[in-house]
Formats: structure tokens, sequence, C-alpha cells
């Protein structure tokens, strides 16, 4: 007779190994990179957009926004010749958190920060002015991503 124990733990599958294994790897690797090409990219498609008022708000302070599913993190500011890499050793004055398919959701309109916030998607921490300067002012240009 044949008998499964249901207090035995079931193995994740395959999928999941690699991917925590992934991110692991990920978690390790620096900044610099991927901040570097967020900064080219915002310098495109955000910075022509950005009213003045929020660049004064925004400016020589360090955001750092992390995908958490993938373990990849970047850290920038916005400069009087737009945005850059942050310092190694500058303070995060604002935190943004949240698996990839809520930054793909923010960047398509298809959803509001708020509504990711409240349903504990997005998480912010940090500078609390900052955080909503930054959210209604993407909130007015509207999406980035089509």
């Amino acid at each position: 007779m044949n008998r499964t124990n249901s207090s035995t733990p079931q193995l994740p599958p395959l999928a999941d190994i690699a991917a925590a294994r992934l991110r692991a790897i990920v978690e390790r690797l620096p900044v610099q990179p991927p901040s570097f090409v967020l900064a080219r990219v915002l310098d495109r498609m955000l910075l022509p957009k950005l009213p003045a008022d929020a660049r004064a708000a925004l400016a020589n302070r360090t955001v750092e926004v992390a995908i958490s599913d993938l373990g990849l993190r970047v850290r920038l500011q916005l400069a009087a010749g737009g945005f850059r890499v942050a310092p190694a050793r500058s303070e995060t004055a604002l935190r943004i958190v949240a698996p990839a398919k809520s930054y793909l959701r923010l960047l398509r309109g298809e959803d509001d920060a708020d509504r990711l916030f409240f349903e504990r998607a997005l998480v912010m921490e940090g500078d609390t002015e900052m955080g909503l300067v930054l959210k209604n002012t993407l909130d007015a240009i509207g999406p980035l991503w089509a």
C-alpha cells in the first residue's frame, strides 16, 4: 500500500528554486550599472516632462528603487544636468520597493501608486513629503510607457 504523508513538506517547483538563487546573486551585484542605465532612460522619458517645482524638490536627494522579486536595486539622484547614479555613501531620502509587475502596472498607467500602496504591492520608506511630491508628479504626467 502506497501512502503519502501529509506532513511531509513539498519541495518548491524548480522555477521557484532557480528564481531564488538568481535573486541571491543579483542582490550582491553592484548597483552602479543598473542605476546608470535607469538614469539614462529617465533622462529621455521623464526629465523633459518634469516640472520645475518637482525638479527642485527632488534635486540632489537620493532615491533607491528596489525590484523585490528580482533582487535588483538602483540608487539615483536628480542633478542640474539630469539623473545620475547616487554616490555610494549618500543618505537615502526615499526608498521604493515593489515587485517588477507592480512597476510595470505603474509605468503603463494600469494602476496608481495609492492603489498599489494600499494593496501592499508597493512600499515607500523615508521622506514622506518627497514621496508625495514624486507620486503626485508622476500622477500628473501620466503613463511613461504606453
